[in-house]
């Protein structure tokens, strides 16, 4: 079945959806992104997802697409039009084409953005097999630029990182710059040690992930001990248990770290307790 995709103000059938060759994000990455899940037909945390938009967009001096006002409407229709009851919906700004390839930002008074997002039916994306068995991650170098507070498309790195994991025969990676891991290839990263969630603090290192922000917050609206403080990954083997949190996993726990097996091998309490309650919470508030 063919989706319906959304391309600078038009829903189109994907097969006839174009962006020109001269796009900055195709010739320099000189674009931001944001995804969206879907549960129950409707969005979770999009009012996070829109604000970190309008901060990616802010530090690139990227001007808002004329439909930024209307995203959640465009959102909203392409869930109903793709039937989408579980899944995401991706959502891409570029600085768009000057109709030639130039390092040199084009004037944003003559060449507008570019703004596509497109849906992905992910059917069980609630009740993923891996939330329930856990995953193995190994730990990577960090070469990534310096920025990864902005939500770019930049993902070459990140996208090699998961295919070494894959070739270890591990789901993810974790990266490390100056001794301490950073985040994930696609998440932010988290231990448990006697009952503390510990994560590192917000910073340009790391992704301000909408996700974190949610489940720090209702950790301490359980009364869970939170360190916001950078972690070796031998101090991570050492830990109890392990999770991480993005928009399309929410929360999974981490059984493995390169290698070594944390606690029995099996899903800790303090991650299980935190995707119950993250998604019970996001469902209460999606729209």
């Amino acid at each position: 079945m063919t989706r319906t995709v959304y391309v600078n103000g038009d829903y189109l059938p994907e097969t006839e959806a174009t962006v020109s060759i001269f796009d900055r994000s195709f010739l320099m990455a000189d674009g931001v992104y944001e995804v969206t899940s879907v549960l129950g037909g409707k969005l979770i945390d999009f009012d996070g997802h829109v604000a970190r938009l309008e901060r990616s967009l802010t530090e690139l001096d990227m001007a808002k697409p004329e439909a930024f006002d209307d995203l959640l409407e465009i959102h909203r229709k392409l869930v109903e039009i793709n039937n989408i009851d579980e899944g995401m919906v991706y959502l891409q700004v570029s600085r768009g084409s000057a109709g030639d390839r130039d390092f040199v930002f084009p004037d944003p008074e003559v060449v507008k953005p570019t703004l596509v997002l497109f849906t992905q039916s992910k059917p069980g994306l609630a009740d993923s097999p891996a939330a329930k068995k856990g995953i193995k991650v190994i730990s990577i170098e960090d070469i990534r630029w310096g920025r990864r507070d902005i939500k770019t498309v930049q993902l070459l790195y990140p996208s090699m990182g998961k295919m070494m994991a894959k070739k270890a025969g591990c789901d993810d990676a974790w990266l490390v710059e100056d001794g301490h891991v950073t985040e994930g290839t696609s998440n932010n990263a988290y231990i448990v040690k006697g009952g503390k969630i510990i994560t590192r603090n917000l910073s340009n290192d790391i992704l301000h992930g909408i996700t974190r922000a949610a489940v720090l917050r209702f950790a301490r609206e359980a009364q869970m001990e939170v360190e916001e403080r950078p972690f070796t990954i031998a101090e991570a083997q050492e830990a109890d248990e392990a999770f991480i949190t993005s928009a399309s996993t929410f929360v999974f726990p981490v059984v493995e770290i390169d290698g070594a097996t944390l606690g029995d091998g099996t899903p800790g309490p303090v991650a299980k307790r935190l995707r119950e309650i993250y998604l019970d919470e996001s469902l209460k508030s999606a729209i």
